[in-house]
């Protein structure tokens, strides 16, 4: 018997031995490869979603004013494409820039014995500002006449070309996205819904109110009446922040995540801040202004430099996501509310 087992072990050889690979080796690899793969994608996606709008930006059915004789109105009208501009003829110049104050107009031509006088809206969007002002000087010198640029809705004096209204895009984002991931850090579980809510709807006072300070008395970009415009951009973060709560507590942080997705790829370079959205393609403007990030933006113009004017739209937009935020919060509370529910009527009485 040991001779046996002496001729078992002296014919393994000693030295030879292959040495076992670590376990689960493909599984890392491609463990490892989807990881790579995923963050590929991710850049990429994010290339695409802030590089196209820009590389592909231009008028887009920009409403323009004209005034003036007939026939240079009509040649206006002959000459520009449709799909770029919507050309609109108004009797006289105070009509033009009446239009161009009430944002029924981007901006305006007006010809008259003198020469052209171009009319632009700085403040409700820079590059369609530029292009309106690029087309009448082309225009002025194929009729050769001399082109007056006069800015209707300017920036303030301290920022004219606006540098602090396009400064406040992310932050304005990351007002949504940071208070509901602190409160959900502080005030876990389902017992603190209306804690968290609570917690969102005062952050979003004070966020606004600060924000809205440094922008109008700190950088001086804004120029509008200080607790409208606050409260407007109080609304613009809750309309965020609450809508990330509510999936969160109905889906988890995987609900959480998707809706950040969506906000910073999506949101963030449709929204039009720093263009204007008649800069960016068509559906591409609209898809940009229904989402909180291109609402906010827009209700901060109306607030900030039209006393106002075109707040409806952008506010009511913001108030359903804020409304879509608290009802998927009560969705989660009575799908809780029900399971508990019903695992006690389970229990068998003692």
């Amino acid at each position: 018997m040991s001779a046996n087992l002496d001729a078992a072990t002296t014919s393994q050889p000693s030295g030879n031995t292959p040495e076992a690979g670590p376990p689960g080796g493909r599984g890392l690899v491609a463990k490892l490869a989807a990881i790579v793969v995923g963050l590929t994608a991710a850049i990429t996606l994010m290339l695409c979603a802030f590089g196209l709008p820009s590389a592909n930006g231009g008028p887009r059915h920009a409403p323009l004013g004209v005034s003036g004789p007939e026939s240079a109105v009509a040649a206006v009208q002959k000459q520009l494409p449709g799909d770029d501009w919507e050309v609109t003829a108004y009797d006289n110049s105070r009509d033009l820039v009446r239009a161009v104050e009430e944002r029924d107009a981007a901006g305006g031509l007006a010809f008259d014995e003198d020469g052209l006088t171009v009319y632009t809206a700085t403040a409700g969007g820079q590059m369609i500002s530029n292009a309106i002002s690029g087309l009448g000087t082309a225009l002025a010198g194929q009729q050769h006449v001399s082109a007056t640029v006069h800015d209707v809705v300017p920036f303030p004096k301290d920022d004219p070309r606006g540098t602090g209204l396009a400064s406040a895009a992310l932050p304005m984002i990351f007002g949504g996205m940071l208070p509901a991931i602190a409160l959900l850090q502080f005030f876990p579980g389902h017992a603190n819904l209306r804690t968290r809510l609570a917690g969102v709807v005062a952050f979003a006072l004070a966020g606004g109110a600060a924000v809205t300070a440094v922008l109008q008395f700190g950088i001086g970009t804004l120029d509008g009446n200080y607790w409208v415009t606050s409260l407007g951009l109080g609304l613009g973060m809750a309309a965020l922040a609450v809508p990330f709560l509510g999936l969160e507590s109905l889906l988890g942080y995987a609900g959480f995540g998707v809706g950040s997705v969506v906000m910073m790829f999506l949101g963030n370079p449709l929204s039009g801040l720093t263009t204007g959205p008649y800069w960016l393609p068509d559906g591409w403007s609209t898809l940009g202004q229904l989402l909180p990030p291109g609402a906010s933006g827009s209700l901060l113009r109306a607030n900030a430099f039209y006393d106002g004017t075109g707040a409806g739209g952008p506010a009511l937009v913001l108030g359903l996501w804020t409304l879509a935020g608290v009802a998927l919060m009560y969705a989660a509370d009575r799908r809780r509310n029900g399971k508990a529910g019903s695992k006690a009527g389970d229990t068998p009485a003692v």
